[in-house]
């Protein structure tokens, strides 16, 4: 049987293999899918990470929301507790490169944000099955976040991620809806 460390390794070796090309249009896709759900309409603050290729791109989905008024909530990892805190950013300024290199707030710049407060969670992920298993990317950051949040949460996945099959241990979070390029899938636990 595949550990989750090969399967993570299969899923980011298959995401490097799409082209830039690929990339933006499968991005642009989603992103004009998102807008049209009653989640991104109704939602007067995100909770979204800020991507980095191959990622889909949420770049565009968090100007998007700035220029609809919406607060952009966007997470810090805190290793020693492997905990998520998530502070309001206003523009790109007030983020850094940070935990295993990926984008967070400056806490001097950015304000601490109650989760309490984020009506959507785009929940950041490698593979997923279409009944709602991630595979996250190893740090068990969002399993453990994810049990203690009440809002609404969506998964922003291309569809080469979606997997028939997924290494599931009973700690794992099923998330309760992917956008994918093609397809809406959408299940409770």
């Amino acid at each position: 049987m595949i550990s989750k460390k090969e399967f993570r390794e299969k899923m980011k070796a298959k995401l490097l293999l799409l082209t830039k090309e690929d990339y933006h249009e499968k991005s642009s896709l989603i992103a004009e899918k998102l807008f049209k759900t009653e989640e991104w309409n109704k939602a007067k603050m995100i909770g979204i990470t800020i991507s980095r290729f191959p990622e889909v791109n949420t770049h565009p989905i968090i100007e998007r929301a700035w220029s609809e008024e919406k607060l952009v909530a966007v997470p810090k990892c805190i290793p020693s507790s492997r905990a998520l805190e998530f502070y309001t950013i206003h523009n790109f300024s007030e983020v850094e490169k940070g935990y295993f290199g990926l984008y967070e707030p400056l806490p001097k710049k950015a304000e601490k944000t109650d989760p309490a407060e984020i009506d959507l969670l785009f929940i950041p992920g490698l593979a997923f099955t279409k009944n709602g298993f991630r595979l996250g990317y190893g740090g068990g950051y969002y399993d453990r976040f994810l049990p203690n949040f009440t809002g609404e949460s969506i998964v922003l996945s291309f569809r080469e991620q979606l997997v028939d099959w997924l290494p599931v241990e009973e700690y794992d979070y099923q998330v309760k809806k992917i956008l994918t390029d093609e397809d809406m899938f959408g299940f409770e636990e």
